[in-house]
């Protein structure tokens, strides 16, 4: 899996917030560093997408602590988030939501993740690479905390769809270098996935790429036999049976050849 942050489009939004690979907040174009305490809570708040009670937030964050102090605790991070005559955070007595001109990649690519999952070409103008770079990249993958990691894996799910539909789609159009990057991309991030096996034997076969098509496949059994002690399935069995039977007839003529 990728660590490293992706990649960005240039952006008209004023301030923005990066949390595929790293963590990293910049306003106006700058990078802005904050203590630990004011990158949790703003991430906690990015991550709901959604107006979030100042209870659960201070809850969360400090469950050791008692009420009051975890209060205090984040009305501290708070006014550490309290961006120069801007708060990146808006607070009511009640709720905190994400500033209205913080842009979140990590939203932005939820977004498009859904989006191809439900049949739709990514809106707006997020190239393909940037788009792949997205779908290829952990949300914070050395954060640790419990409601980082039930995040983590939700994306981490809904990005194998996404990289799967992608690289159906882009095959679909001929695109056969950006699917199969697509197609490995899922592998990557989750090498005993059979059906992101299958895709990229697909992809090798509409091409017309016979060897990288059992090769896919090989590198699928074995993965299949040595970690579950499985077989692959029917359907990728009968994908590439027609190779299997014509390789083994090959080596019949071969030997007959060779002991005639």
């Amino acid at each position: 899996m990728a660590s490293s942050a992706p990649r960005h489009p240039p952006s008209p939004w004023r301030h923005r917030l990066n949390l595929l690979g790293s963590f990293e907040l910049r306003c106006g174009g700058e990078p802005v560093r904050l203590p630990m305490s004011a990158q949790r809570a703003l991430v906690f708040v990015a991550l709901h997408g959604r107006p979030v009670r100042r209870s659960l937030v201070a809850g969360t964050l400090w469950m050791d602590s008692k009420e009051a102090l975890a209060g205090a605790s984040l009305r501290s991070a708070l006014w550490r988030l309290r961006h120069p005559g801007h708060p990146l955070i808006e607070a009511t007595p009640s709720h905190l939501r994400l500033a209205s001109d913080l842009r979140v990649d990590y939203r932005d690519a939820v977004e498009q993740a859904q989006g191809l999952c439900a049949g739709a070409w990514p809106r707006g103008r997020v190239a393909d690479n940037s788009l792949l770079e997205w779908l290829s990249t952990d949300l914070l993958p050395d954060w640790w905390d419990e409601w980082v990691l039930l995040e983590r894996e939700r994306y981490r799910q809904l990005r194998l769809h996404a990289l799967e539909a992608l690289c159906a789609t882009l095959a679909a159009q001929g695109r056969f270098a950006q699917a199969v990057a697509a197609g490995l991309a899922a592998v990557a991030c989750e090498p005993l996935r059979e059906s992101a096996h299958r895709l990229l034997v697909q992809v090798h076969l509409q091409e017309g790429n016979r060897a990288e098509a059992l090769h896919q496949y090989a590198i699928c059994r074995r993965l299949l036999r040595d970690e579950l002690g499985l077989a692959p399935s029917p359907s990728l069995e009968r994908l590439v049976r027609p190779l299997l039977t014509a390789q083994v007839r090959a080596g019949r003529r071969l030997e007959a050849g060779l002991t005639a």
